[in-house]
């Protein structure tokens, strides 16, 4: 069954590529919710958008990721040809057991609490780094200029990535989210996705030699390390986890950071309480996420005929589209003003890294680069102000929810 999302002329209720949509997707949801929260598009996906039924099939392992089936149904069957949807078929976000456990076992060391707590010192030296060279201005993009750099640097150490490569990184362009769109690609974009996978393949490719002749303590010799014993990792999953996880190490945390100052400083009696406790960063930040999603949805495959979900019977095979964003502000979960943003709002627990099996690798990373950006900022530049606030300019994408530019002087 084709899963494609519908245009706005057939199914009004659910237009991810209108820019309205972009710019502000919670009224739609809230309509889903309200009137139709196991929607089924006009070709055949069904779309969550309740706490319950997303929390659900992101938990129920009679749903899985089936992504090689599933795209061969949307695109047709040759489309495993093109390099992107190959290499995307070994990313373990991709895959179900037993090779997502094979392949996430091999990662996970590098993200256990305390190494990610052990972490703190660097960041704050990046954060602090990083205000420095622009303090003096009086003006940044915080998206270009901050948000972007911290996680960059941070999944760079992860990986082994040498300083003196770093430059092209900084400069990279943020337009590859189209691929985890809920709608089809283009094959102009199918080209673009195959050029870029190109580039990428190639400079990682040198940077597993490197570390073959010369081992360093980091994520790239351990998984090159994996693929030399043969039995745990092939080469082609090597080179497409290691693009996963540079991609996926920093692209969500930049929209979080922006996400997250873009609502603040929308909010003032928000921002004035956090400058007067600081201590409330740790609570604000899963308020941001929970606010405002930097992944607005996940997918699922039904393995076996599911009979009732959200009063709907899904057959085997059929796609879930779980709408993160709009199970955040479900007010069956969050009876309080659920539209509001409230940092000292209790038990938040939002659904914005996934969860289950694919519960994101990086969540607690995440939060501690976006709590030590923001906790700085708001000391060391207290006067700063958004000159945008109310229409600020949002990437052309859906699934990952973030800003294009966010500028702000002081």
């Amino acid at each position: 069954m084709n899963e494609h999302v519908q245009t706005a002329t057939a199914e009004p209720l659910f237009n991810p590529l209108s820019p309205d949509f972009i710019r502000d997707p919670y009224p739609a949801y809230e309509r889903l919710r309200t009137t139709d929260p196991m929607h089924v598009t006009v070709h055949g996906a069904f779309l969550a958008s309740r706490h319950a039924e997303v929390s659900q099939v992101l938990r129920d392992k009679r749903f899985g990721k089936d992504f090689v089936e599933r795209s061969k149904r949307r695109y047709g069957a040759d489309i495993m040809e093109e390099p992107i949807f190959r290499a995307m078929s070994h990313w373990m976000l991709q895959q179900d057991p037993p090779d997502h456990t094979r392949l996430r076992g091999l990662v996970v060391k590098a993200f256990t609490a305390r190494r990610i707590d052990d972490m703190r010192p660097r960041i704050q030296q990046v954060v602090d780094q990083t205000i420095d060279a622009v303090i003096g201005r009086g003006t940044m993009d915080l998206i270009e200029d901050f948000a972007f750099r911290l996680p960059v640097t941070i999944i760079c150490d992860m990986l082994g990535i040498p300083d003196e490569h770093r430059d092209v990184f900084y400069k990279s362009s943020r337009d590859g989210g189209r691929i985890l769109e809920p709608v089809p690609l283009t094959a102009e974009e199918i080209e673009k996705a195959n050029a870029a996978n190109a580039m990428a393949k190639m400079y990682f490719e040198q940077l597993f030699e490197l570390r073959r002749k010369s081992p360093g303590d980091d994520l790239t010799t351990q998984l090159v390390q994996a693929e030399e014993d043969g039995s745990k990792l092939t080469n082609e999953e090597l080179t497409a986890n290691i693009i996963l996880l540079f991609g996926a190490g920093h692209e969500t945390t930049v929209n979080l950071i922006g996400n997250g100052l873009l609502a603040l400083y929308r909010n003032p009696d928000q921002l004035a309480l956090l400058k007067a406790d600081p201590s409330l960063v740790t609570g604000a930040i899963e308020e941001f996420l929970r606010y405002d999603s930097s992944v607005q949805l996940t997918g699922r495959v039904a393995l076996e005929d599911i009979d009732d979900l959200g009063g709907k019977r899904i057959p085997k095979g059929e796609s879930v589209l779980c709408l993160l964003g709009s199970a955040n502000r479900d007010s069956a979960v969050y009876p309080d003003h659920p539209d509001r943003l409230d940092i000292r709002r209790p038990n938040v627990r939002p659904l914005s890294f996934g969860g289950g099996i694919h519960h994101c690798l990086g969540a607690q990373l995440a939060r501690i680069e976006a709590e030590i950006a923001i906790a700085t900022l708001l000391r060391r530049i207290p006067e700063l102000r958004l000159d945008d606030a109310e229409q600020p300019e949002w990437r052309p994408t859906f699934v990952l929810r973030g800003l294009k530019r966010l500028p702000a002087s002081w």
